[in-house]
């Protein structure tokens, strides 16, 4: 079973944000919007920091973050 956790971070990620602006959402958890954009569109591997800073800031568990549980 092959599973795509950039796309499925990507998904979460844009739920999550939901109405807020990407650049206003980079300034809050302290990722530059740069960084942001390129997860939301696959184009980079998050890293292990930022991911925890994601999951931290929402309160939402890793796994459900890159789609290993729903």
């Amino acid at each position: 079973m092959k599973c795509n956790y950039k796309q499925n971070f990507a998904y979460n990620l844009r739920l999550l944000i939901g109405d807020m602006s990407v650049n206003e959402f980079s300034k809050q958890i302290g990722i530059p919007q740069q960084t942001l954009s390129r997860y939301l569109l696959c184009q980079r591997e998050i890293t292990l920091e930022n991911l925890c800073k994601i999951a931290d800031y929402f309160d939402e568990d890793i796994d459900v973050l890159i789609g290993r549980k729903n």
